[in-house]
């Protein structure tokens, strides 16, 4: 029986889905590129900690938080289906959406993922960005440590999202419905 030939989009997918990283490390496949960062340092894990605990503590609904959820995500042009790994995501406790899910989950039903910049800052900043809008992911929260600056990005059209809100830290930013409260960002300096 004769097979159709692979695309160079399948076989990229295939590599990518075969990887062995070392451990701590972690792989991503974001625009059709291939993204592998070395394990956090503290201050990297420290942003995600302290946004975390005001999610879980202070949103209006109850939420969910998974670190390094992997999600599959729509991409752009001929570039296999994208496959990012948010330092945090976070849904609804009703959604129950990361009960049984796969290593590599859809997006649907995610109510905010969160990005800390650390290695390759102009992917959080950009690529990945883009993915999350295209995934329809309402809320994007992007840490700059480089800028030091928070940034909210929401209403996902297409490629990019409407609205953009940054803030130096030391200012609170305000997080819509679900969540519904200002994250405090003091403890960032």
């Amino acid at each position: 029986m004769a097979h159709e030939p692979l695309t160079q989009a399948e076989v990229l997918l295939e590599g990518f889905l075969a990887l062995d990283t070392p451990e701590g490390f972690r792989a991503e496949l974001i625009d059709g590129e291939i993204v592998v960062t070395p394990p956090p340092d503290g201050d990297h894990e420290k942003y995600i900690s302290r946004i975390v605990r005001q999610v879980i503590r202070r949103s209006r609904s109850d939420m969910d938080c998974s670190g390094n959820k992997g999600l599959k995500l729509v991409s752009g042009g001929a570039c296999p289906r994208n496959h990012a790994i948010p330092d945090a995501t976070f849904a609804p406790v009703d959604r129950d959406l990361f009960a049984g899910a796969e290593a590599w989950m859809p997006c649907d039903g995610v109510a905010m993922v969160l990005e800390v910049t650390s290695t390759k800052p102009a992917a959080d900043r950009e690529a990945k960005r883009r993915c999350y809008a295209r995934g329809g992911i309402p809320l994007y929260l992007l840490v700059d440590r480089e800028a030091a600056s928070v940034t909210l990005f929401a209403d996902p059209r297409n490629d990019d999202y409407r609205q953009v809100c940054t803030l130096p830290f030391g200012k609170p930013l305000p997080l819509p419905e679900p969540f519904a409260f200002e994250l405090e960002t003091a403890d960032f300096l």
